[in-house]
């Protein structure tokens, strides 16, 4: 096969990737600090892309521009459901926090196709479409922002949970909440300012794929499943190997698809999980926060 074709199937991957990363960073963040999974999560990444479906059709707001109005709606409504319904069963039994979480994608989902209907929608703009050739290879420009600004939220996120008073406080909530406490950090403000920052790191991710993605309210479980893949390959609780766990099946999905077809791509990273969970279930990489 041509080394072209595999240089611009490699750049794809990574593409794709960083995708992935961006939905999962948010994820392992909020399971790295609280211990919960939300399978609510992928929804986020849909309200995000409304948002800004909505910026660009009811106000002429470029698409990239709508990042502020998103990460401020998304962390507000992460804050909100966080304090109401995710601290209540903080200390319940794990069933019942599945159980939340699934009804509460169901519901999410349900209020979108009930105001927006199930018709998918597209943010239609010429850059969407728009390429940079660098030799032998074409990069979209919507998957090549993508793929950088899920690198700056990455640097950014570990250089604010390392260096930041804050990020220090959260780091020490994930490590032992009693700790915590005893030195005077307040643990359920931390646990609301968590999910809130998890919710808004997805919904920039919504953002920054909604020029390249059609979106209706099941959008986000297109990515769900894919999200949890890249979590567990990463380690629970580490973003930075959410990142990387993201750039490998990215890649792996995209040579898949060059050799097994787009239909069955799918199989080759849940090839990877399974292998995962058998040789090495807590992660390729330990817990960093």
């Amino acid at each position: 096969m041509p080394i072209e074709i595999l240089a611009q199937t490699l750049v794809n991957g990574l593409f794709l990737g960083g995708i992935y990363a961006l939905v999962a960073m948010g994820l392992t963040l909020i399971y790295g600090v609280m211990i919960i999974i939300n399978f609510a999560h992928a929804e986020f990444l849909m309200i995000g892309m409304y948002v800004s479906f909505w910026a660009f059709t009811l106000f002429g707001i470029h698409p990239y521009m709508a990042i502020i109005l998103a990460t401020v709606i998304l962390f507000l409504f992460g804050a909100l459901i966080q304090r109401g319904l995710i601290e209540p069963v903080l200390k319940a039994p794990l069933l019942n926090q599945i159980l939340l979480t699934l009804g509460l994608s169901t519901l999410i989902m349900g209020l979108a196709q009930f105001f927006w209907r199930a018709e998918p929608r597209s943010i239609l703009i010429p850059f969407a479409s728009s390429s940079l050739r660098v030799g032998d290879l074409i990069l979209n420009w919507p998957r090549l922002i993508a793929f950088i600004a899920s690198i700056v939220l990455t640097i950014g996120l570990y250089f604010f949970l390392k260096k930041t008073k804050t990020g220090k406080a959260i780091r020490a909530c994930s490590q032992n909440r009693v700790a915590a406490q005893l030195t005077g950090v307040n643990v359920r403000k931390i646990y609301m300012l968590t999910f809130g920052i998890g919710a808004a790191l997805t919904g920039i991710a919504g953002v920054l794929i909604s020029p390249n993605y059609p979106m209706t309210p099941t959008i986000g479980q297109t990515f769900s499943i894919t999200a949890f893949v890249v979590v567990v390959l990463g380690t629970m609780g580490n973003f930075v190997g959410a990142f990387i766990g993201g750039l490998i099946i990215g890649v792996a999905e995209a040579f898949g698809g060059l050799y097994l077809g787009s239909d069955v791509r799918q199989v080759v990273s849940m090839g990877i999980f399974i292998l995962v969970l058998l040789l090495r279930p807590q992660g390729l990489f330990g817990r960093m926060i």
